[in-house]
């Protein structure tokens, strides 16, 4: 098992924690990843776009011309595509564009991507993340002590008030529960920092 140093806030090494070689040490599957966060964001499409067609565009009701003698050519609607004003032809109409992934699949992108922060040294247990208050300043202090100012995604157990309130102002910094975490964010972000207790569940979920 990959062995990992606990952090206080201050940046101080407090103990270490055992991370499941399962779940943290594993061969990145990049197809996995990729299928699962190409699945991300088409779930996260709204598909609200819509165009008219000729039948649902304003006016058109009279021919412009009689259909012979005048030398040009027949119409019967001035609301055909190739006036300006007409309809538009196979434009786009409002659809739903999720659709699943197999769960071992998201179970294989998820402990990829967490083995991926493992090995690259951006995965940061810290022992709690209790700041003592909301405010902004000691959240962007706590990041800079742990060496994550460049970017984190806060994993906690349970929701945690302070701390969302805290960092949210904080440019590309996301906080998050157990529950809620993905493979997007994780990737997303540079930093992945999880508390102690937060650490234990996902070997939890996921072993």
């Amino acid at each position: 098992m990959a062995k990992v140093d606990i952090v206080n806030l201050s940046g101080a090494v407090t103990g270490s924690i055992e991370l499941n070689d399962s779940i943290f040490a594993i061969e990145p599957n990049q197809s996995a990843i990729a299928a699962v966060i190409r699945n991300q964001l088409a779930n996260r499409r709204q598909g609200t776009h819509s165009t008219k067609t000729r039948s649902e565009v304003r006016g058109g009701g009279k021919r412009p011309w009689r259909q012979k003698g005048t030398g040009r050519a027949r119409h019967g609607s001035t609301r055909s595509a190739q006036y300006v004003g007409g309809g538009i032809i196979f434009g786009p109409k409002p659809r739903d564009y999720s659709y699943t992934v197999p769960k071992k699949i998201k179970r294989l992108a998820m402990k990829s991507a967490l083995s991926t922060k493992l090995a690259d040294n951006k995965l940061i247990v810290v022992e709690n993340f209790d700041l003592g208050e909301i405010k902004t300043a000691k959240a962007v202090e706590a990041l800079k002590a742990i060496k994550a100012e460049s970017g984190a995604l806060i994993v906690t157990e349970e929701k945690n008030d302070q701390v969302i309130l805290s960092a949210r102002n904080i440019p590309d910094v996301k906080t998050a529960v157990v529950n809620t975490i993905n493979v997007f964010d994780i990737l997303k972000y540079d930093s992945f920092v999880v508390t102690k207790a937060a650490a234990e569940k996902i070997q939890e979920v996921y072993v």
